[in-house]
């Protein structure tokens, strides 16, 4: 059993849901990435999101794209977020997922990387621009050693939702809206319903992502799914600390307490 299942199956059995931040690697620099980790996981964080970043970052909205501009400035690359995780890992154990396009994953090799990731102390990869029906080698490379975790839409078929249900380790990632990411309203009733259809085909946690700004709708999310995604919000919480590292930590920390109480809040009212 891989870290991130038995994560979820642990929340499961205490009537929680996971929160995973997400944040761009390197943004503002490698060293800040390290300490915003430990303080995220301090407070509540149960799966932490680490974006690779890339220059044609195709699914992400203005704010994010800024955070990965800031971060290759600042020299972040893939082979030192692996070491990032490897630093990162022999302080935590909070599994650690990585975020990254393709493109850098090919540029490394997909058998090196996945040998370097878990080696590193990675437990999952979500790759936005790589379809299922072109992943069959890095989905035979990954088995065993990483989870490969792919996403669902609402413009998803109930084909592709088999497909994604099957080959989907960790979670099922379910992207709210259509679009790219950023901070911004969802359509619950749709959740909802998208939700109910992709439980009919599959048991494995669904995390929700994407259109998630603050407390409240982190609790709206967590009522309909196992887990909850938020990347945009927190890094425009960071944005407002750029250049005042300490400050940058305890806000962007206090910013993941105040979501995380939502989502356990959301659980127990399920029970």
């Amino acid at each position: 059993m891989s870290k991130i299942t038995a994560t979820f199956q642990q929340l499961r059995s205490r009537g929680e849901k996971a929160l995973i931040p997400f944040v761009s690697a390197g943004d503002p620099d490698l060293e800040t990435t390290y300490r915003l980790v430990l303080e995220m996981q301090r407070r509540g964080a149960d799966i932490i999101e680490l974006g690779v970043p890339f220059s044609d970052p195709i699914a992400d909205g203005p704010t994010i794209q800024k955070a990965s501009q800031r971060a290759l400035r600042a020299g972040a690359s893939l082979s030192k977020i692996l070491a990032l995780a490897q630093r990162i890992r022999r302080q935590s154990p909070v599994p650690l997922v990585l975020m990254s396009y393709y493109n850098p994953i090919f540029r490394y090799g997909e058998q090196r990387f996945v040998q370097d990731a878990a080696h590193a102390g990675v437990d999952g990869v979500i790759i936005p621009d790589l379809p299922p029906e072109e992943a069959n080698s890095l989905v035979q490379f990954a088995a065993g050693a990483l989870d490969l975790i792919f996403l669902l839409a609402p413009t998803s078929t109930p084909r592709r939702i088999a497909l994604i249900s099957r080959l989907s380790q960790g979670f099922i990632y379910y992207v709210s809206l259509t679009g790219i990411t950023g901070a911004r309203g969802m359509a619950l009733e749709q959740v909802r319903e998208k939700l109910g259809q992709i439980r009919r085909v599959s048991e494995k946690p669904i995390a929700v992502g994407f259109g998630i700004s603050n407390p409240q709708q982190a609790a709206e999310a967590a009522a309909q799914a196992c887990g909850v995604i938020v990347g945009s919000a927190l890094i425009r919480v960071m944005e407002q600390h750029l250049g005042e590292p300490d400050v940058l930590v305890q806000k962007a920390g206090e910013f993941v307490a105040a979501l995380k109480e939502a989502v356990k809040t959301a659980g127990r009212k399920e029970q």
